[in-house]
């Protein structure tokens, strides 16, 4: 039977459930087991593709299309699987289907309520999650902290799953903060209270991570134990560390797979964890190091980028490299901005998506730098546009060139809305998203990185290169070394005569996961070392 586990937060948001979640599955996937996860977030938006990325990071894109909450990136590259749109569900989509039930008549008249069609329709999504026979476990996580207004129709429609398919098969996980003074002693009472919250709603905790800047003394254990009615064996500790893919072992070192594997009744297995020990130990134990600029307009918050700046470290790990990044506000670059002097211990330039004309000179700028200085590049959907638009201003000659988005007169439109996207109004999910197939052409820069001819890749975007000027681009020496089976859309872009400057209109940061770095961010550090070494050997850095 398969096995259920929630995953549920106390005291302050953002504690790590996501990470705790990810990490939970990485040791069961170790012991051979087939795992599912589900992100839940109790916000009324019916998804996350038009939030605000200041305020909620990145929208991570599935396959299939869906536009997602942030932790759906750190459960693919951590489990190492290929999430979908069933992977993510909000409070906004949850009513959505209830009333559009009722609108046809589903319910047969009946007055509908939170509890049971709320509920039940909550419970429908997760049974959905784990209804393949070969699903072993699925793990359920809860935005949110418990305590807060939108929680209760979630809280009630798990404790309804533990009910019926027994509490056997089932394992409330719940992390929470041990906060620590400025004298160094360490407090639990905001657990004790976030535990006790959660045992209102008729939730037990099985397993307790505590989220701690220092390690738990006997005396916390002890005490939490006591009034939390928690073994003290079932209670773990989460260190603060600034290497998260190290986060599964330290929990693997406490037991936790093993607590959760006997709590489930799920047969004894061996650990196979090798291959991610050996990924940990590249990552903390590097032969090389190196430094890249972001050029971008989200910088002030990086969760804006999470899965371009986990690419960019999946790129060092294979490369046995250390990366360090260098922020830098694309809205902060002017035709006055000191460019060599900005980027004097810079080795390599990644410009990535975004929306919106804020900035965009800026980056347009830093772009014209790495074309002119041969410092390696990449571009990623708007960072391939402003490839284009730069190449076309500066070397094909069409002074004034833009996208439509950024400058609806622009003489030359070299990026335009594409033909589908132009009756459409609403914002949400209707852009071009997911998979979409890629032909690779020989003997380029994109073709050597993957050594296939065909890819698939994941989009989100609306604007394209205007097929228009695709010939005129191309005398002027850009190659369009990836498009669409038919040829009618341009994927991705190089510069030949350059070391190494890459645009996808994809975003390859979607599929990298540390145990297989995409290709593109493989090669773009290995070409980032190769520049460094030259630089060292002309006594440039």
């Amino acid at each position: 039977m398969t096995k259920y586990i929630f995953v549920t937060g106390g005291v302050i948001s953002g504690i790590g459930k996501g990470i705790t979640t990810a990490s939970l599955g990485r040791l069961l996937i170790n012991r051979g087991f087939n795992v599912n996860v589900v992100k839940i977030d109790p916000y009324i938006n019916v998804d996350a593709g038009v939030m605000n990325p200041f305020q909620h990071g990145e929208v991570f894109v599935t396959h299939d299309g869906a536009e997602t909450d942030l932790d759906l990136g750190n459960y693919e590259r951590f489990l190492g699987v290929d999430l979908n749109k069933h992977s993510n569900f909000t409070t906004g989509s949850v009513y959505k289907e209830v009333i559009e039930k009722e609108r046809r008549g589903d319910y047969l008249g009946q007055t509908v309520q939170l509890i049971p069609h709320i509920t039940d329709e909550i419970k429908r999504r997760i049974y959905q999650i784990g209804k393949d026979s070969d699903i072993d476990v699925v793990i359920t996580e809860i935005g949110g902290t418990i305590g807060d207004f939108e929680m209760p129709p979630f809280v009630e429609a798990i404790r309804e799953i533990a009910v019926e398919v027994g509490r056997e098969n089932t394992l409330f996980l719940h992390v929470s903060l041990i906060y620590t003074l400025p004298n160094g002693e360490s407090k639990s009472k905001p657990t004790q209270h976030s535990i006790r919250k959660l045992q209102e709603f008729g939730i037990q905790p099985d397993l307790l991570l505590c989220r701690t800047s220092q390690h738990l003394d006997d005396s916390i254990r002890r005490k939490i134990a006591l009034l939390c009615g928690i073994s003290e064996d079932f209670i773990i500790e989460g260190l603060d560390t600034k290497c998260v893919d190290e986060i599964p072992l330290n929990f693997e070192e406490q037991g936790m797979g093993h607590l959760v594997a006997k709590k489930l009744g799920l047969e004894r297995r061996a650990t196979l964890d090798a291959e991610w020990i050996a990924m940990v130990d590249k990552l903390k134990n590097p032969k090389h190091s190196t430094n890249i600029a972001i050029v971008g307009k989200y910088t002030t918050g990086s969760d804006a980028y999470i899965s371009v700046q986990e690419a960019i470290k999946h790129g060092g790990i294979a490369n046995e490299a250390e990366v360090l990044i260098e922020w830098i506000e694309a809205e902060s670059l002017t035709e006055d901005t000191d460019l060599d002097r900005l980027f004097e211990n810079i080795d390599g330039i990644l410009v990535p998506g975004g929306f919106g004309d804020r900035g965009i000179e800026g980056m347009i700028t830093a772009v014209k730098y790495a074309r002119e200085k041969r410092t390696p590049y990449l571009g990623l959907c708007l960072g391939m546009q402003c490839l284009v638009i730069e190449y076309a201003r500066h070397v094909a000659h069409m002074k004034g060139a833009n996208s439509t988005e950024f400058d609806e007169k622009t003489p030359y439109p070299v990026i335009d809305l594409m033909l589908e996207q132009r009756a459409i109004e609403d914002k949400g999910a209707t852009m071009r998203l997911g998979h979409y197939p890629c032909v690779l052409k020989e003997n380029t820069k994109s073709y050597e990185a993957f050594q296939q001819p065909i890819i698939l890749e994941r989009h989100r975007h609306r604007y394209e290169l205007n097929n228009d000027f695709r010939s005129r681009l191309e005398d002027a020496g850009l190659c369009f070394s990836g498009v669409s089976p038919d040829e009618s859309l341009v994927e991705i872009a190089e510069v030949p005569d350059h070391p190494w400057m890459v645009g996808s209109q994809f975003h390859p940061e979607f599929q990298s996961k540390p145990l297989a770095p995409h290709p593109l961010f493989r090669d773009f550090i290995e070409a980032v070392l190769g520049y460094q070494h030259v630089r060292t050997e002309s006594g440039e850095a």
